[in-house]
């Protein structure tokens, strides 16, 4: 029998592993909107179904990847700034598209902010998250 209670913390970097699985989530579900139903959001969004089917599959194989991570019990940093830094790039991509190269109905242009948003958010968090993490091992 173990004499270490359960309730006890272990240095695993559980927020980290939270932020990077709720990443993975949410772009998996992403992911598979796009693959399954990319007609009728490419209507709905005024962006190309062949576009939203080529971000669909790349956002799967990332969500795979970013899932990868958040299950081992101690992410590693490199893999844990790869993430970061493609969110960043994702989050600037989503706004310079919308700004260059998109022309979506209202809809859709509510929805490339929203999501770019959300992405900047969470990438911050997973930041902070890492910087506390690394503060914490010193």
């Amino acid at each position: 029998m173990s004499t270490t209670p359960l309730t006890s913390p272990v240095r695993t970097g559980a927020p980290l592993r939270r932020l990077l699985a709720l990443d993975a989530a949410v772009t998996g579900v992403n992911a598979l909107a796009y693959l399954a139903l990319s007609g009728p959001l490419g209507r709905f969004f005024g962006i190309g179904s062949g576009l939203l089917l080529a971000l669909g599959a790349f956002l799967a194989v990332y969500a795979a990847g970013v899932g990868l991570l958040a299950a081992r019990p101690h992410p590693p940093t490199a893999g844990v700034r790869g993430v970061v830094e493609a969110n960043l790039a994702w989050t600037a991509a989503s706004f310079l598209a919308l700004a260059l190269w998109l022309s979506p109905t209202t809809a859709g242009a509510v929805w490339v902010v929203l999501q770019a948003l959300t992405v900047g958010g969470l990438t911050l968090m997973q930041h902070q998250a890492l910087k506390a993490r690394q503060s914490s091992q010193v």
